[in-house]
Parts: C-alpha cells; sequence; structure tokens
C-alpha cells in the first residue's frame, strides 16, 4: 500500500489495526531492554546517580519537539494540501506532545535540584520549554472551545504553524544566550561527547520513547476517526428523526 492511499479513513484504519499490536509489543520489548541497558550504566563522576534521570528528561524533550514538528506538517496539510487526515492526526497528536513535555519539564526540575540548588531558574530553555508546553494546552483548548469542526482545524493550523517559531529557540538557545544548560553533546559535528556506557542506553530510550509515541499516536488518530464518524452518524439519525 502506498502512502498516499492512507489518506482514505478506512484504508488508514485497516492499516493502523495491524501495525498497533506489532508497535505495542515491540515497544514493550525495546523498553524493557532499554531499561536494563540504563540500570546498568555507571554513576557520574560529578552528578552521581541523579545523571540517571537523563534517560526519561532527554528522551521526553526530543519527543515533546518532535510531535510539534509532525503537527506543524500535518498543519501544512490542512491548511494548503487539505489532506482529509491531517487535523485527525493534529488533535490526536496534541495531548501526547503536551505529556511529553510535561514530562521533560517535571524530569528537568527534579534533575536540576541537585545541580543548581533550585527546581526552577527562568533559563532560556526552560523557559522556551515551559512557552511550548502552553502552546500545547492552548491548542487543546481550541479543539475543545470551537465547535465547528472545519473552523478548530484551521484556527488550530495557524496556532501551529506560528508556535513553530519556538522549536529553533528551544533548540538553540544554549548557543544564542548564556543559560545553565550544557551545550549539544549527543549530535554534533565533533562527535559525542557522552561516554558510550551512557551514550547507548540514552540512544535505546530514545527509540523506545519513538516507539511509544508512534503506538500511541496511531491508537489516537484512530480513534478520532471512529468518533467523528459515530458523531456523523448522530447527527444524520438526529436530522433523520426530525
Amino acid at each position: 500500500m502506498r502512502v498516499a492511499e492512507l489518506a482514505n479513513p478506512s484504508r488508514f484504519l485497516r492499516a493502523a489495526n495491524l501495525a498497533i499490536p506489532w508497535l505495542g509489543g515491540a515497544t514493550v520489548l525495546l523498553f524493557a531492554f532499554a531499561l536494563y541497558r540504563a540500570m546498568l550504566a555507571p554513576d557520574d563522576y560529578q552528578q552521581g546517580a541523579t545523571v540517571k534521570i537523563m534517560f526519561l528528561h532527554v528522551p521526553s524533550a526530543w519527543l515533546g519537539m518532535l510531535c510539534w514538528a509532525l503537527m506543524t506538517v500535518a498543519a501544512l496539510g490542512t491548511l494548503v494540501w487539505r489532506h482529509p487526515l491531517a487535523d485527525v492526526a493534529a488533535k490526536a497528536a496534541a495531548p501526547l506532545g503536551a505529556a511529553f513535555t510535561l514530562l521533560c519539564l517535571v524530569t528537568g526540575s527534579l534533575w536540576g535540584r541537585p545541580e543548581w540548588g533550585t527546581y526552577w531558574v527562568w533559563d532560556a530553555r526552560l523557559t522556551s520549554e515551559l512557552i511550548l508546553f502552553l502552546l500545547y494546552l492552548s491548542v487543546i483548548a481550541l479543539w475543545r472551545t470551537v465547535e465547528d469542526a472545519s473552523r478548530a482545524a484551521r484556527a488550530v493550523a495557524i496556532l501551529t504553524i506560528v508556535g513553530a517559531i519556538d522549536l529553533p529557540i528551544i533548540k538553540f538557545s544554549v548557543d544564542w544566550w548564556n543559560t545553565l544548560h550544557q551545550g549539544a553533546s549527543v549530535f554534533r559535528l565533533g562527535g559525542s561527547t557522552i561516554h558510550p556506557a551512557i551514550l547507548v542506553p540514552l540512544l535505546l530510550m530514545a527509540a523506545a520513547f519513538t516507539l511509544l509515541f508512534m503506538t500511541l499516536l496511531l491508537a489516537a488518530t484512530r480513534n478520532e476517526i471512529l468518533r467523528r464518524r459515530v458523531r456523523t452518524l448522530r447527527l444524520l439519525q438526529a436530522s433523520a428523526a426530525g
């Protein structure tokens, strides 16, 4: 099946029903292996065992940004290409992105307390990450408050595209301003600065988080399609009864 054919909701539902069990199983297995490797990872010579918060904090930060990037593509699909599943996927992705971003903020605060002496500082990266979380809440609120689905989709698409400005700010804030966060240490031109004993389980956890996100996104998109079909049937029944 070509990717373009998944634009048909019925075909998408069939593909999702087949993929979700396999993705779910792969997610469980990869998480088990990644957590095992994370527990075997050595403590940092300066931070001690608290460095292992990284295995939750970094993947959740990546996924929070990736989810908004995918929502931006979906927003273009809604406004430019009128893709029939674009706004459905964006609506399904928003709560997932909010959850990952919240996990990033919470784990970052817990990590910052022993390192910085406080749970929160108005650091450039922390502040821009908080703004991303507020943008997610705004998108979710728009979907819930605007009754007309087409109007809500357009409003959310515009907000999503405007909010995408925050992504490069989060990424490059440590380079543009003097912040408490360290610079890039995993993906950089000179190679990673993290020891393989920590880098390998970190990448495994990132892969497990990504599989979890894909599984939940497929399930949420499928549920949203079914919810809209049920709503359409109820409206048709009400119209016929009237």
